[in-house]
């Protein structure tokens, strides 16, 4: 045979084999659609007409004699699987198709007969006993599909062959202790624990970990030379948020396994995150102490510590002047120890917020933040942040035109992205302190839709407060006495902030500024720690404004507060029912739904 014609036989076959496959697909989706809508003589003459053209086709098989017996064509079904036997004598799963026609015709003993028949013609072939198992699986007989796996074990003599099946099959039968034992047979097999916990956190309720850690105890006992089962038994602490067990194993693993920190870094910054800031403290405390400037997690590690003892201290604004004292000297010994470099600059930003929202030292701030600008080779991002913190703070020191001009740069740099929109909206805001209220009005609108949702949502809300208010007072006199009483209080002069809020209601008497005002002397009185006025200001917001902006406001902050601080749990959960009973269209109802499920210990 010639070249030219070969290859054009081959490009025959090719094209017949495609289209053959390709009509092979059109009577498949027929047939399913079919049988799904009820039809099933339709059906089985397809299904029928697919097993003849792939007789092989272990699922065209099956969709065929299941249309059978739904017609309840018993004597044909019986002939195809017997023809079907005599062809594959050793594929045993036929005999569980059998098994199924008897019990459909209720015959259960006969059909239990060709179960046993099934197992016990069992040979060692790896995908018979896969077949067979999956056969059982598929009629919902589970305990028929495990004896399945554990005899193919056994006569394969490789243990543990199949201890995902198994796993997945206890986990059907509702059998926990033993999906659990075979998860962690399959636990020495993965390269990490990451798999496993996945698996268990899907299919586990609360109530089954004292029965996964019981085991996980054991088998660090049996095998302790696997860390998996120790990283498993510390993420059983961490569902249940128990950090100081988490830790304590955590602490455990990195000592026995001799690593340099970063399990007990990682666990570190997830208990952070959830504001456990005492067990926080112990984590990154332990990587310092103990692995000290050896491990790169160090220089994390020390920030780590100090942003959490921070947070401890401010959180509620629950501190005095020596709490405040004790952890500048912290800041300052670090950043004697390590310098003050481009490697230390997060942290040295995070000390200049401290001493300008904390300790109130603006120019202290100011001058740690104008020496990090002097850095070369800062990233981008970092000088950022730097000028706009700068910024926030020669505004809290009064010079509005240095602020603007940072602001501006800031801007200028980053037209597209988040760091450009936190520019322009502190431009924006400047203009309202300055009482340019329609600038600062079109700026807010055009930040709308801003890509972080917190300056969006910032922004409707001042583009709205200005537009009310603006409408209400063609004078502007009321709305920039607000402005200048909001200023003071972002400078933290809030004597003179009160002073101002106070005027504008000896000024204007039921003015629809009220509950503005009510809202920022609240926001005040928190900075104070003056926790009684803060409440009352809260609560006249609630009882006489229940209709206004501010009121869900009042609303969610006033529970945080009894959660928080006051720990007054009955409290909390009425104002959090109000919260997604009276305002279930606002954004607060969500959240105020979950901690209030949360506090009920119940689901509603």
């Amino acid at each position: 045979m010639n070249g030219p014609l070969r290859k054009l036989l081959t490009v025959t076959t090719i094209v017949f084999a495609m289209l053959s496959s390709g009509m092979g697909q059109q009577k498949y989706r027929l047939a399913n659609e079919y049988y799904n809508s009820g039809e099933y003589e339709k059906a089985a003459e397809l299904y029928e007409t697919l097993y003849k053209e792939s007789p092989n086709s272990k699922s065209y098989f099956n969709l065929y004699i299941q249309c059978l017996i739904d017609l309840k064509n018993y004597t044909l079904a019986a002939q195809v699987i017997q023809a079907e036997l005599k062809k594959n004598p050793g594929d045993v799963s036929l005999y569980v198709t059998n098994g199924n026609l008897l019990d459909r015709q209720g015959f259960p003993e006969k059909a239990n007969e060709e179960f046993r028949k099934a197992i016990n013609n069992l040979n060692p072939d790896p995908t018979n006993i896969t077949n067979l198992a999956n056969t059982f699986t598929n009629l919902a007989k589970y305990d028929l599909a495990i004896e399945t796996y554990l005899k193919g074990e056994k006569m394969s003599n490789v243990q543990h062959l199949y201890d995902y099946n198994l796993a997945d099959l206890y986990r059907r039968q509702g059998d926990i202790r033993n999906m659990i034992k075979y998860y962690l047979f399959t636990a020495e097999k993965e390269p990490s624990s990451l798999n496993i916990q996945t698996s268990l956190q899907r299919f586990l309720t609360e109530a089954d970990y004292p029965e996964l850690q019981k085991q996980l105890y054991q088998k660090i006992q049996e095998k302790a030379d696997i860390p998996h089962y120790g990283e498993l038994l510390q993420w059983t602490f961490i569902q249940k948020k128990e950090y100081d067990k988490a830790l304590r194993q955590a602490k455990a693993l990195d000592r026995q396994f001799e690593e340099n920190g970063g399990r007990v870094y990682n666990l570190a910054d997830i208990i952070f995150k959830d504001k456990d800031y005492t067990n926080a403290i112990d984590a990154y405390s332990y990587i310092v102490t103990n692995h000290g400037r050896n491990t790169s997690y160090y220089l994390d590690a020390k920030r780590g510590l100090l942003n959490s003892k921070k947070a401890k201290v401010t959180e509620n604004f629950n501190y005095s002047k020596e709490d405040l004292l004790n952890l500048k000297g912290e800041y300052v010994s670090f950043l004697n120890e390590m310098g003050r470099n481009t490697q230390t600059a997060t942290l040295m930003q995070e000390f200049a917020d401290f001493e300008a929202l904390y300790v109130n030292e603006l120019d202290t701030a100011i001058m740690i933040l104008e020496e990090l600008r002097l850095f070369g080779g800062l990233h981008p991002e970092i000088v950022a942040k730097t000028k706009l913190s700068l910024g926030d703070y020669y505004l809290m020191n009064g010079d509005r035109w240095e602020s603007s001009l940072l602001f501006s740069q800031v801007d200028k740099d980053f037209k597209e992205g988040q760091t450009g929109e936190y520019a322009r909206y502190r431009n924006a805001k400047l203009s309202y302190y300055a009482g340019d209220f329609e600038w600062a009005q079109e700026q807010f609108k055009i930040l709308k839709g801003a890509t972080s949702k917190l300056i969006s949502n910032d922004a409707i809300d001042m583009s709205v407060f200005i537009l009310d208010n603006l409408g209400m007072d063609t004078t502007e006199v009321t709305l920039r006495i607000f402005a200048e009483a909001d200023l003071l209080a972002f400078q933290n002069k809030y004597t003179e902030a009160l002073q101002k809020l106070d005027s504008i209601k000896i000024l204007f008497p039921d003015h629809s500024l009220d509950d503005d005002v009510l809202y920022t002397k609240a926001q005040i009185f928190r900075k104070l720690r003056k926790t009684e006025d803060m409440i009352s200001m809260y609560q006249t917001i609630i009882e006489k404004y229940p209709e206004e902006i501010r009121a869900d406001n009042a609303l969610f902050e006033l529970a945080e507060l009894y959660e928080t601080k006051l720990s007054e749990p009955e409290k909390t959960k009425t104002l959090y029912e109000k919260i997604f009973v009276d305002y279930n269209g606002n954004t607060f109802a969500t959240e105020a739904r979950s901690r209030y499920k949360k506090l009920q210990g119940d689901k509603l």
